[in-house]
């Protein structure tokens, strides 16, 4: 099964036709799968939770991206005293999305200086103890964990330890991009697609607008033909392959979603009924 979706519900314009405050339920018209990436940037409280539980269908599901602090990525001021703390924290957010068969996965994205390391495979480990009750996808961006000494054992460490594999389609800029590796460690397999913007991927110096251009890319049909083909190779070794579009710097996610859905001739099922027909006859 392929499921499609897109990073985040706020920012695609051409999905909303109810008031802001309404977007998620647009959205959820659409596609039954989405990132959740308010999660990395501050463990969010239940009340918001049961908001998008309510929101969304039964069989709605999201993909929640890890709090920064548990993938190494804040800067600055830790709001929790301990790791401790802010693990259960997390998995405290997590419950409800759980016990409401709404939490496809936990996404906990490395930062580029996450490097194949006897210490951070130690501290995979101890991720996977933390978070043993819940499905975990692990995306690595730095292309060590791919390099021919390491990649069969980068594989089957995911495989050992129960975690799912991220594939990621993105520009091949240096040690902070890793290649497509289309290998499925379990019986899901998230394939997120960042764009190929070569000269925005990186950021030179503290360009304010880097994050801005970074994810600035309009796949075009022979590279979505690609991707089909990654996903068809995919569902042969996993039963369910989640597909997320994240190219949404200038808009493009959401088309490029229906086209790729339209390539595969996929109908959704259980999707929110509000249905819209923005995209009807353009493809």
């Amino acid at each position: 099964m392929i499921k499609i979706g897109l990073t985040g519900w706020g920012d695609h314009p051409d999905l909303y036709v109810s008031s802001p405050k309404e977007k998620l339920q647009d959205y959820s018209a659409h596609f039954p799968i989405v990132e959740l990436d308010a999660s990395f940037y501050a463990i969010q409280p239940q009340r918001n939770i049961e908001k998008w539980i309510r929101e969304t269908p039964d069989n709605f599901q999201f993909i929640v991206k890890a709090y920064q602090g548990i993938t190494g990525h804040l800067r600055g001021e830790d709001p929790f005293k301990t790791s401790e703390e802010m693990f259960e924290s997390y998995r405290q957010m997590l419950r409800p999305l759980k016990e409401a068969g709404k939490l496809a996965v936990v996404l906990v994205q490395f930062p580029p200086w996450f490097q194949c390391e006897k210490e951070n495979v130690q501290y995979m480990r101890r991720i996977r103890e933390e978070l043993k009750d819940f499905e975990v996808v692990i995306e690595f961006r730095h292309q060590s964990w791919y390099l021919p000494e390491y990649k069969e054992s980068t594989i089957q460490f995911l495989k050992e330890n129960n975690f799912h594999h991220s594939v990621c389609d993105e520009p091949q800029n240096g040690e902070g991009s890793i290649p497509v590796v289309p290998i499925a460690t379990s019986d899901k397999v998230l394939v997120r697609l960042h764009g190929r913007n070569f000269y925005g991927w990186k950021n030179p110096g503290n360009n304010e607008k880097w994050r801005e251009v970074r994810y600035l890319y309009d796949y075009n049909e022979q590279e979505l033909q690609y991707i089909q083909q990654i996903c068809q190779t995919l569902s042969k070794q996993a039963s369910e392959v989640l597909v997320l579009f994240n190219n949404n710097s200038g808009g493009h996610a959401a088309k490029n979603a229906k086209s790729f859905q339209h390539m595969l001739d996929i109908e959704f099922d259980g999707l929110a009924p509000k249905q819209l027909n923005l995209f009807e006859g353009e493809f």
